[in-house]
Formats: C-alpha cells, structure tokens, sequence
C-alpha cells in the first residue's frame, strides 16, 4: 500500500510538465502481480454455437449447416412431376371409357339390326313363289352374308366384351383422381420427402399394371381361370403381431380391427368372389351360344331351296337369327361383363382394407404405426358404418366365434 501511494505522489508532480511526462512514461511500473492475464478458456459448445477464446478477443461463431433448400426444390418438382403424370393418365382413360362404352352401344345395336335383316332375308327367300323368282336368290345370299358377318362381330365382341372395357375404365378414372387428390393432399399439408415420391411412383406403376390402357395386346383377360379380386396398388411388407400400445392404439382398438378383418375375409370379400364367378360362368355360356347361333343361322340360310332337306332350313335360318339377336342383347346389352368386373373391383376394395389393417397390426412399433384413432375413421367411412357400429364387429375376433355364428357384411356402402 505505501509503494502505491508513493508512485501515486510522483505522478500527481510529475504529470505537470513534458519532463515530468517523459519521467511517467519512463519510470511508471506495475507490478508482475497486477499484470493482466489471458486466460485460455475451454472450447464450449451451446446449442451449435462454438464459444472459442483467442489470445487477445472471444469470438462466437456458428458452424455452417448443409443447406436442403435445393433438396427440397428437387422432391416437389418430382412430386409435381408425377402429379401432373396422374391427371394425364385421368384423362386419358376418361377418353377411351367414354370411346368404349360407345362402342359397346353401337356393336350391340349393329349386330342386332344385322341379324334380324338377316332372319327377314331367309323367311322371304323361302317363300316358295315359282321357278320365275331370280330374286329369290338375291335374298338367300344376301341372308348369308348377313349371318356371316353377325357372327365374325359377335365373336370380335364376345373376346373383347365392349362393357366391360369401359367399366375398367371408368374405374381407372376414378382411381387416378383418387391417387391425384392424396398427392395434392400430402403438398398442401407438409414438404413431400423421398419416401412420399417412391410411394406415388409405386402406385402409378400399379395402376398401370390393373388397367391397361392398350386394346390389344396387353388387355386384361375376360374369361380367367381363377376369380380374384382386382390389385391396384402396390403390395405392403407384412410383419409379426405387435403389442398393444400408444399413437391411438389400444388392446380394444386391436381387437376390434381383428374382428373386422375376420368378417371382411369370410363375408364380404367372399360374397363379392362367390357372385363373380357366377356371373363369369353365365357370361361364357352367352359368349359361346351367341356366335354358335348366328353361325348355325349362317349355314341353314345357305341351304335354303335344298330340296332334300326340305323347310328346315329355312326354319334354323330364321329361328337361329332370332335366338342369336336375344342371346347378344342379353349379353351386351345386359353388359354382363361390366357385371362381372364390378364384383371383382368391389372385392378388390374389401381386399385393400384387409391388406391395411394386416399392416397396421403387424407393425410390431406402434409409433410406425398410422394414427389409430385416424385409422379407425378411415375403416368406418370406406365401411359405410359409424364408429359404434364398428366396435360392435370386435367380438367376431374371438377364436370361439365361428364362421357360422357371423349374421353380419362388415361393409354396408354396397
């Protein structure tokens, strides 16, 4: 303490001349331990801020962060892209249905004007009016033609089946709107990721694969072997059975989704399975008696005036054409075939649901998992039900409950 009021002295006596300010400058001293000191501070790190203390200043920096703007620019014009790819191919098979279910109208009504002209033609010709009738002959061969020609279309629309080109297509139709809004609805609601653009890519591609948009080749096959329901959309990983647990799931909710399933496999999807086939059988046998017919019709009116064989044929001539036109307007114009692919695409739909839930519950990771008070909505509304009529279907998952014992479709919309 003295040293300091010493040099306190000398500075307050020497500050008031330049001698005195060159002695001050020249004599002024601190203290070794009064010197500053810089003190290293560690590196710290708060919340991708770097605390970094230098010899002389500390200074805050942030490290760059790799920037996914340009990322992100790239999903949605993919997603765009692809977008713009649905509302085309919606267009696109909008156009050929309403071309097909055109063709479906004039191939019926042709086929039976033909016909029955065809029928009238071999009446008249056999019509006995003298040996002096040279136009008789006229009308026999214009009769045959007529049948000729009937049955070569009758065949053409019995492998093709006109109504039920156009009831793929408007299904389609529908489809491609439905993908469009899910894609404009994922836009509208968040960024769209990688995942989002390979799971819009693999619905499109499966959509290409359900409904193709050429006539030949590539058409779906109209009489198959084997009835199943219709697959447009892309198939879905299954995994073992998981834990009751969180994301709107519990052990009620499980099991409600199980006795749906059960009652979707054993009543709905196989009502919809049982029906098309009938209808397939029943769609053969038209197919087949509908050309047989006009054919058969074909040769009685070229032996018409055979004098061995007398009136009969004439009588196959006219009963032939007859039966042909009845057996053709049953088939196409009852469009039988579209029949028969609306129950394969209704069993589609139940099919869909079933592979839905299969995948929720056998996510073993709840938080994977769809929301399940959202998933529950979802099921009610694709169903035609309230959700308390769906809580009702939980005790068919009972493994006491026999197939038998259900009295009940889950789905009630069709």
């Amino acid at each position: 303490m003295a040293t300091l009021q010493a040099q306190s002295l000398f500075f307050s006596s020497s500050s008031s001349s330049p001698s005195g300010q060159r002695k001050l400058r020249a004599s002024l001293h601190v203290p070794v331990n009064l010197r500053t000191k810089v003190v290293s501070l560690p590196k710290l790190n708060l919340g991708g801020l770097s605390l970094r203390q230098d010899d002389t200043a500390t200074s805050f920096t942030q490290p760059p962060r790799p920037t996914t703007a340009s990322e992100d620019e790239h999903l949605v014009s993919k997603i765009h892209a692809i977008l713009d790819a649905v509302a085309d191919r919606a267009e696109m098979h909008a156009i050929i249905g309403a071309q097909r279910n055109d063709w479906n109208h004039l191939f019926t009504n042709s086929i039976n004007a033909i016909s029955l002209t065809a029928s009238l033609m071999a009446g008249i010709s056999s019509i006995p009016v003298g040996e002096a009738a040279p136009h008789m002959l006229a009308f026999k061969l214009s009769s045959l033609i007529l049948f000729t020609a009937a049955t070569g279309m009758m065949l053409i629309t019995s492998k093709i089946q006109p109504s039920q080109l156009a009831e793929e297509q408007r299904n389609a139709t529908r489809l491609w709107k439905q993908l469009g809004r899910s894609i404009e609805t994922t836009l509208a609601l968040r960024a769209p990721t990688q995942r989002d653009v390979d799971e819009a890519m693999e619905k499109v591609l499966a959509l290409d694969k359900a409904y193709p948009l050429p006539l030949l080749p590539g058409m779906l096959e109209k009489f198959p072997e084997i009835v199943e329901p219709t697959r447009w959309w892309p198939k879905t990983q299954r995994k073992q059975s998981p834990q009751a647990g969180s994301n709107g799931w519990s052990h009620e909710l499980e099991e409600e989704m199980r006795g749906i399933l059960r009652v979707l496999k054993a009543k709905d999807e196989q009502q919809y399975i049982t029906l098309g086939k009938s209808v397939l059988n029943m769609n053969k046998t038209l197919a087949i008696s509908g050309p047989l017919l006009a054919g058969l019709a074909a040769i009685s009116s070229g032996l018409i005036g055979s004098p061995a064989l007398g009136p009969m044929p004439a009588f196959l001539g006219v009963i032939g054409g007859v039966l042909a036109t009845a057996v053709h307007t049953l088939e196409h114009g009852g469009q039988v075939g579209m029949v028969f692919e609306l129950f394969r695409n209704c069993a589609g739909y139940y099919r869909r649901l079933q592979e839905e839930i299969e995948s929720n519950l056998g996510e073993t990771d709840v938080q994977k998992r769809e929301n399940g008070e959202l998933f529950e909505m979802k099921a009610a509304l694709q169903l035609g039900r309230s959700l308390s009529d769906l809580k009702g279907l939980a005790s068919y998952a009972s493994p006491s409950c026999e197939d038998e014992d259900m009295k009940e479709f889950a789905g009630k919309l069709f």
